[in-house]
């Protein structure tokens, strides 16, 4: 082919790309804004803007997928799973079989983000293709416990646990094409609207042994595997005897889940096994279109992986704070109104998966971050700080709240010394007025700091607090409720009546985010415009730009 045709042959293969439509501009969807075209007498779309379109369907594709080839990552390295066992302190088994831990996960894990200290934790991925899959729920009596089942969307399609009612008995997962006969003895079917799927258990413990060794006569009760191996009877699987398997995944945060230099290898896969929703069918066409220029024309990868590149350190990074996730509210805490549930809305699909995988759907669990102190700093573990609920005014939950410091990598904590407080912590002390006020600073406090059961100890560096709510209230789903804001200690003696929600800004403020917006744009020169992107994941559009609030700068700064 000559090189004057080659731009051509590229023009024409992208027209596809062109002539769809772009994601909607809508609250919950990632959007893009197309180009203004140039075109030659012939109709055909000159390459410089051709190539343009094809670097924005990619880093939309990369937005859109993120969590899904992060799904198929996962289930891709299970499928090296011997047996049921333990790897990198989390609980892994082969596909269509589940595995349980037999206590809470302790600090040092970074496999999964945001480990939960107040559960017993286990997981299994399913290929319903291959076959239905029995999961046996055993009698938990009076101890709170939910199921996940999630499908390759990381959409919750079920609503199992004691909050729901479920009752004991062994239950079937099925595909969505799966048409087979139930036998006796099953209680209920679960059907799930992808090939791939889930199953997270969580059990709750106080966190004294006595719970523990309790909870384990349940525990051991929880299984998965193929419907082929079902008879009737119950299983019981003594799970302490698992055994510790070689680490499946890489090393620090990313764990070597996702890469834009892979992604559009495993995309193709993920296209044919999670179909489209009712409205995705263009959205679908504009991917196939992308995958079918790569194909024809290799060269043409370079450009989407360097597009990926961009989405990722322009939009997917940046998500990974939760700062940027979610609904802001009062003192800089945020929230996610869709756990589980995101349907058309990508970029907060893809924001949970990067930040803290696996949640459970609001009705279920609300969970609330911060990063930023009252006054917008970013939380510091040589800082001290205080958290205080007023009285009458605590986390309003049916089952139970904790609240959790996690380090940078939103891993718990090295070090000895308490990470987590909640409603079932042994010793929490209320004060004489009815509050309850939570110490949080480094271990190197004072010997007062050490004696306070109503403290949490920070790691080394920048660290995050994570409110859980399990079975929450009314004030919670109906966002009456929020949390206190976290002020520092040694400015505890600050006019608290001062804005804290970052509503009101000075001008200086106003200029330096004013600078933000010209890094944001200078940083990403191929894509989307800014005013494009919906202002943070699981927003609506705020007047502020893609990273929200002041106190974001520093994301911009540190890249």
């Amino acid at each position: 082919m000559s090189e004057s045709a080659f731009p051509r042959c590229i023009s024409a293969l992208l027209l596809t790309l062109v002539a769809l439509p772009v994601i909607a501009l809508e609250p919950h969807a990632v959007a893009a804004t197309p180009l203004p075209r140039a075109t030659i007498a012939d109709g055909t779309v000159a390459d410089p803007v051709g190539l343009d379109e094809l670097r924005r369907t990619a880093r939309e594709a990369y937005v859109w997928g993120w969590a899904l080839v992060y799904l198929h990552q996962c289930r891709s390295a299970l499928e090296r799973v011997p047996a049921p066992g333990r790897c990198g302190g989390i609980p892994v088994a082969p596909v269509n079989r589940l595995a349980m831990l037999t206590d809470i996960i302790r600090p040092r894990t970074t496999v999964v983000p945001c480990a939960n200290q107040d559960v017993i934790y286990g997981f299994g991925m399913f290929d319903l293709a291959e076959d239905a899959v029995v999961i046996q729920i055993p009698d938990f009596g009076d101890r709170f416990w939910l199921y996940q089942l999630g499908d390759h969307r990381t959409d919750a399609f079920a609503r199992v646990g004691r909050m729901h009612g479920t009752q004991p008995g062994s239950y079937l997962v099925v595909g969505p094409d799966w048409s087979g006969t139930i036998p006796a003895g099953i209680a209920g079917v679960f059907r799930c609207p992808t090939r791939y799927g889930y199953c997270l258990p969580r059990v709750h413990v106080t966190g004294t042994e006595e719970d523990r060794q309790a909870a384990l006569l349940a525990v051991n009760q929880i299984v998965a595997y193929p419907l082929a191996e079902y008879d009737g009877r119950p299983q019981v699987h003594d799970w302490s005897r698992s055994r510790w398997l070689p680490n499946l995944a890489g090393r620090g945060r990313d764990r070597g889940s996702v890469s834009p230099e892979s992604f559009f290898e495993v995309l193709p896969e993920v296209l044919t096994a999670v179909p489209p929703l009712p409205g995705e069918e263009s959205l679908y066409a504009r991917f196939h279109g992308l995958i079918r220029a790569i194909e024809i024309h290799p060269e043409l990868m370079a450009h989407a992986v360097a597009a990926a590149c961009e989405a990722e350190r322009d939009i997917v990074e940046p998500m990974f704070h939760f700062r940027n996730v979610g609904r802001p509210l009062p003192g800089h805490w945020t929230t996610v109104d869709n756990g589980a549930s995101f349907g058309g809305d990508y970029l907060t699909r893809t924001a949970v998966a990067k930040s803290n995988v696996f949640v459970n759907t609001s009705q279920e669990a609300r969970y609330y971050y911060l990063d930023l102190d009252a006054h917008g700093e970013r939380l510091e573990g040589g800082q001290r700080y205080r958290l205080t609920f007023p009285a009458g005014a605590l986390p309003p939950a049916r089952a139970f709240w904790s609240l959790t410091i996690y380090d940078e990598r939103h891993a718990l904590p090295d070090g000895d010394g308490r990470h987590a407080v909640g409603s079932h912590t042994p010793g929490i002390e209320l004060a004489a007025d009815g509050s309850l006020s939570i110490l949080v600073g480094p271990a190197s406090g004072s010997a007062e700091d050490h004696a306070n059961a109503n403290r949490l100890v920070t790691p080394d560096g920048p660290c995050s607090l994570y409110l859980r709510v399990y079975w929450p209230e009314g004030a919670v789903l109906d966002g009456s409720w929020t949390p206190p804001p976290v002020h520092p200690v040694d400015a505890a003696m600050v006019a608290i009546a001062e804005p804290v929600d970052g509503a009101v800004e000075s001008p200086d403020e106003e200029a330096a985010d004013e600078a933000v917006e010209l890094a944001i744009g200078s940083a990403s020169a191929n894509s989307a415009p800014v005013e494009a992107m919906p202002r943070r994941a699981g927003g609506g559009f705020n007047r502020r730009p893609f990273f929200g609030r002041t106190s974001d700068r520093e994301v911009v700064r540190r890249r």
